[in-house]
C-alpha cells in the first residue's frame, strides 16, 4: 500500500509541473480529505473529456454544471496547471490536459488496486457487461459460469443493447466492458478492442426453395433484410452494393432470430451471420454458403485502457477469450 500511495504522489508531482507549485501532503487528516477531494475531481476531470462539456459530464456523474466547474478549478489550482482553454461558456481541453488524462486514469487506477484482494476467488464487486442478443442467449451463459466458478464474489450485470449504444456505454463508464460487432470506425485511443471470433455470413431460404448461385437468388427472391444501421447490418449493405444487386426488400430488422422465423414462414430470402439460437437449435430453413464471395462480422470485446487491470476485468476476459491463466 505505501509503494502505491508513493506512485500516487510522484504521478501527481509530474503532472504539477510547474516551478513553486507542488502537492504537498502530510499524514494530518485536513491532508487526507484533500487526497480525497481530489479523487472526487479527477474522476470529474475524466468525465468531462469523456462527454466533451462541463454540462454533459455533470449529468452523468449527478452535479450541477458550476459544481462540475469549481472541481475542475480546484484540481486546476492544485497542480499549478490550466487543462481546459475557456472562451466565453466554453471549455476545451488543451496541450496540458491533454496530457494529464493518462496520468488521471494511472492514479484512479492505482487508487483503486489498493482496495482489490490479492487472490481472485476473495473479489466482491459489481461487474457491469453489456452484450448484444446473439452473445446474450448462446455464449453469456458459459462465460457467466467459468466466471462464478473462478470468483464466486463478482456480482455480474447483464446490459443488453445493440452494438453502437454499448460501445457509449462504455466510452462513458456505465458499463466496464461489452461484446459487440466490431465497429466500423476508428476507437478512442482510451478504447481497447480485442477479437473474440468471425462469424461467416451465410443466404438462408425457405424449404423448398431452389438454390443457386446466391448472388442470381438475391436478384430473384423477396429480400428480409438485417437492419443497415447496425454494424453488421453494414456489412450486408457493403456486400449488396460490391456486387451491385438491387434485391426486393419486404422487411428490415435487426434480432437475427427474428430474421430467421421471418424465413422459415416463406417471406424471403436473407443474408445473416451464423450466430444465434437458430444455430444451436437449426430452423427449418436451408442454409447456402457463399463460398468464394464470403465475409464476415468480427465479434469483438471492448473495454477502456485504463481499467484493463482490473482483476475482475482481466478474469473476465480470460473466460471470453479462453485464456488458461487468467492473464
Amino acid at each position: 500500500m505505501v509503494i502505491l500511495w508513493h506512485v500516487f504522489l510522484v504521478t501527481m508531482l509530474t503532472l504539477a509541473a510547474v516551478p513553486g507549485k507542488r502537492i504537498s501532503f502530510d499524514s494530518s487528516s485536513n491532508n487526507f480529505d484533500q487526497w480525497t477531494d481530489m479523487l472526487r475531481e479527477l474522476k470529474t476531470f475524466l468525465t468531462v473529456v469523456r462527454c466533451g462539456t462541463f454540462a454533459a459530464a455533470g449529468k452523468q456523474v449527478g452535479l450541477t454544471q458550476s459544481a462540475v466547474s469549481a472541481q475542475i478549478k480546484n484540481l486546476e489550482d492544485a497542480v499549478g496547471l490550466s487543462l481546459f482553454d475557456r472562451t466565453g461558456r466554453t471549455a476545451t481541453l488543451n496541450q496540458a490536459g491533454a496530457r494529464a488524462v493518462p496520468l488521471a486514469e494511472k492514479i484512479l487506477e492505482q487508487f483503486s488496486l489498493m482496495g482489490t484482494p490479492e487472490r481472485i476467488e476473495d473479489y466482491r464487486g459489481e461487474l457491469r457487461i453489456g452484450a448484444i442478443s446473439t452473445v446474450q442467449s448462446c455464449r453469456m451463459p458459459a462465460i457467466l459460469l467459468k466466471l462464478r466458478d473462478k470468483a464466486p464474489g463478482i456480482e455480474a450485470k447483464l446490459v443488453p443493447g445493440v452494438s453502437l449504444d454499448l460501445l457509449n456505454q462504455v466510452d462513458s463508464g456505465e458499463i466496464d466492458l461489452a461484446i459487440i460487432i466490431r465497429p466500423p470506425f476508428q476507437l478512442p485511443k482510451e478504447l481497447e478492442l480485442e477479437l473474440v471470433e468471425s462469424e461467416q455470413f451465410v443466404l438462408i431460404a425457405p424449404l423448398g426453395t431452389t438454390i443457386k448461385d446466391p448472388l442470381k437468388m438475391l436478384t430473384e427472391h423477396a429480400f428480409v433484410r438485417y437492419d443497415r444501421s447496425s454494424f453488421g447490418g453494414r456489412l450486408v449493405t457493403q456486400f449488396i452494393r460490391k456486387h451491385r444487386i438491387q434485391p426486393r426488400q419486404v422487411l428490415e430488422l435487426d434480432e437475427l432470430d427474428a430474421i430467421v422465423k421471418m424465413v422459415e414462414s416463406g417471406l424471403g430470402i436473407s443474408l445473416i451471420p451464423r450466430a444465434g439460437l437458430w444455430v444451436e437449435n437449426p430452423a427449418k430453413v436451408q442454409i447456402v454458403p457463399l463460398e468464394d464471395k464470403a465475409f464476415h462480422r468480427d465479434l469483438v470485446l471492448i473495454s477502456r485502457y485504463g481499467s484493463r487491470q482490473s482483476p475482475a476485468q482481466k478474469l473476465f476476459r480470460a473466460c471470453v477469450l479462453g485464456l488458461t491463466d487468467g492473464s
